[in-house]
């Protein structure tokens, strides 16, 4: 990715560069991204619900797939009811890979390649931050609450009512857009096909994000335009990191001028 200089000299004065440019205690991390997610959650489900400015935006979702010839979502769903026990461990995976798969793919990194833990710990933030901007502006119905004959299998069969009032206070029904649930696993899975060893934990790295992209919609809690939206928000986050976060090479410039110029020769060779 080629940087604007511009762009590289107005961000090289955020003082926020130099923050987010390195890891900090592990401790640190932790609390800053379980605040983040509280943060999340809070602002993803504050305001008045607008169930019929969901509904017409999920109606022009489905509307736009229709057009193009891919709403296949209903299928995928019907087809997974048909195995049996399929849609109660999709039920649990739903759950289970978003909250427990990510943090341990997250500590992984900053343990294992602590060199790389500041732009995928930058990327989770921004694109965080831009999915925050999309609950607001378009609000959005997951197709089990979109009145076409979807099955909500996530509370049916893994016994979590994703609609109940127990968990209205934080959770917002009608933020499908853009999925992070998606997002998230595209980035995940990204960074462990990136920094991964073995050549099979690379590979399932590869192979998470289209897993989620089917339990996502097997599960009937995002169409696949949610999810294009998801991994567009990863992509942005992803170059708003690259902006923030300085390269090796530059990283290595700020350095004493010796040893600098021997990292930079090992870096070469």
């Amino acid at each position: 990715m080629k940087r604007d200089p511009h762009a590289k000299r107005l961000l090289s004065a955020l003082p926020i560069r130099g923050t987010l440019a390195s890891p900090q205690r592990g401790v640190v991390e932790v609390a800053a991204l379980f605040g983040l997610y509280g943060l999340y959650q809070v602002v993803r489900g504050f305001g008045e619900l607008d169930f019929e400015a969901a509904q017409r935006n999920t109606a022009a979702i489905v509307a736009l797939e229709q057009r193009l010839q891919f709403f296949v979502e209903r299928s995928v769903q019907d087809w997974a009811l048909t195995v049996p026990g399929l849609a109660g461990v999709l039920g649990f995976a739903y759950l289970a890979l978003h909250l427990l798969l990510t943090p341990a793919a997250l500590v992984w990194v900053y343990r294992a390649h602590r060199d790389r833990f500041a732009l995928v710990r930058t990327t989770l933030v921004g694109s965080t931050a831009l999915a925050l901007v999309g609950y607001v502006l378009y609000p959005a119905a997951p197709p089990r609450l979109a009145e076409l004959g979807f099955a909500d299998t996530v509370s049916e069969r893994a016994g979590l009512n994703l609609s109940s009032e127990a968990l209205g206070s934080f959770y917002n029904p009608i933020a499908a857009v853009p999925s992070l649930h998606f997002g998230y696993a595209l980035l995940i899975g990204g960074a462990i096909a990136w920094l991964a060893r073995s050549r099979a934990i690379r590979l399932a790295g590869a192979v998470y994000p289209v897993l989620m992209l089917f339990i996502i919609v097997a599960t009937g809690n995002h169409f696949l335009l949610d999810a294009a939206a998801g991994g567009a928000v990863v992509l942005a986050g992803w170059a708003v990191a690259r902006l923030l976060i300085p390269t090796r090479r530059e990283a290595l410039m700020h350095e004493r001028p010796g040893r600098a110029a021997q990292r930079l020769e090992r870096l070469a060779a």
